[in-house]
């Protein structure tokens, strides 16, 4: 038996007076997301460990039965991963948005969408200006970059910017969790105000500004670390021989790298509702004939949650379930071997909310000849009657591993 896990970032909502009082799953009732549901077992599962925050390195590495506890070092290390940046063992990587200001507030996240090829311009810029033996810019993908600092302390508390969209920036500041990371704090700090001066004089962000667009002019670093110690998931799990994942997120990338999968990099996977959703769905399809285990992760309605875009989130999980999982489940019907599939999402991301909340997500398991339990729809509510029950962590993975 082969596995595949299809992941839609930020997916689970709560429900929309717009939608009738429905949750967004509940108003779309995804075809094939449904026909699954019909056909397998469902339940719900509790992604985030307590005390950690719901992000998606914690969700998706508790997904993939990693003990969060033991691995966990933040975003940068992982993205540092998927980049292919060696870290040295005094390296403290951190996760750096290029993000948008206005009138003293966070506006987006995303630097109003920016394109890697602008924001790979922007980051060269800054570490030309801001870096040094010490200091280190280095592009990643879109407006998720790294910053990396040597003998940095990662005992600093950090705000994640997509969850403070409209709120003022500035009491959002690094703060040292301990005195010693107060040089860390302060450094990371100066960082972020000097970007912003500097930012603002790019021809960028100047045309930018002519057309009224919004600009990519502040950094934003947070999550932090140093270099994790995970297990391939080859170790933990007997069954799997092989796996490749496949995302456009290079936190998710860097995360399959440090489990021992093959990165798959799918042209026109952006990350954004705009995304290459056929091309991912053909290279899971590829991947499942050479590995047992495959991980698709699509991060649009995640996006689109955060943009507060109820329209383009509802479009995202339509794309997801008839451009993606729709070919994928009709190639693994003609294959000789059988192939589990699990759907579901890291967290929710609230459209009305445009955070990430640390509640159950809704989940479905489906392969051939497998006992359905009495659940007729996908979602939020109709889940809490599945088969699995309430599932906590890793006991997700061990039960996908059964099969």
């Amino acid at each position: 038996m082969k596995h595949i896990i299809i992941l839609g970032d930020g997916m689970a909502d709560h429900k929309v007076e717009r939608l009738g009082g429905k949750t967004l799953l509940q108003y779309a009732r995804p075809e094939y997301m449904e026909r699954l549901a019909k056909e397998g077992r469902t339940g719900r599962l509790i992604t985030v460990p307590e005390g950690f925050p719901p992000g998606s390195e914690v969700a998706n590495t508790a997904i993939l039965g990693y003990d969060l506890n033991k691995v966990y070092e933040g975003r940068g290390p992982l993205e540092a991963a998927s980049i292919g940046y060696e870290m040295a063992d005094d390296d403290f990587a951190i996760r750096c948005n290029i993000i948008t200001l206005e009138d003293g507030k966070i506006i987006t996240h995303n630097g109003g969408n920016l394109e890697t090829a602008d924001a790979d311009v922007l980051i060269k810029y800054l570490n030309e200006h801001l870096g040094n033996d010490r200091v280190k810019f280095i592009t990643g993908i879109q407006y998720r970059h790294l910053l990396v600092i040597k003998g940095g302390n990662k005992h600093i508390i950090c705000n994640p910017p997509h969850d403070h969209p409209n709120e003022e920036w500035r009491p959002l500041l690094v703060k040292a969790e301990i005195p010693e990371a107060q040089e860390t704090a302060d450094l990371i700090n100066d960082l972020i105000l000097k970007s912003q001066e500097l930012l603002a004089k790019h021809p960028y962000n100047i045309a930018k500004a002519a057309k009224g667009e919004r600009q990519a002019n502040s950094i934003w670093p947070w999550s932090g670390g140093y270099r994790p110690s995970m297990q391939t998931l080859m170790a933990q799990y007997p069954q799997v021989k092989s796996g490749a994942v496949i995302s456009a997120v290079d936190l998710i990338q860097g995360i399959g790298r440090y489990a021992g999968l093959r990165i798959i990099k799918v042209p026109g996977a952006t990350g954004l509702a705009n995304t290459n959703y056929e091309g991912k769905a053909q290279a899971a399809i590829e991947a499942l004939k050479k590995d047992d285990f495959v991980f698709v992760h699509v991060e649009a309605t995640d996006e689109a949650g955060h943009d507060g875009d109820l329209d383009l989130k509802l479009k995202a999980i339509d794309y997801l379930d008839k451009r993606l999982i729709k070919p994928i489940l009709e190639a693994i019907e003609q294959m000789d071997e059988d192939v589990c599939v699990a759907v579901l999402p890291d967290h929710p991301t609230p459209v009305e909310l445009r955070i990430h909340v640390n509640e159950p997500v809704p989940f479905i398991i489906w392969h051939k000849g497998i006992t359905p339990d009495e659940v007729q729809h996908y979602d939020e509510e109709s889940c809490v009657s599945g088969g699995y029950g309430l599932l906590r962590l890793n006991e997700f993975m061990n039960e996908l591993m059964k099969i």
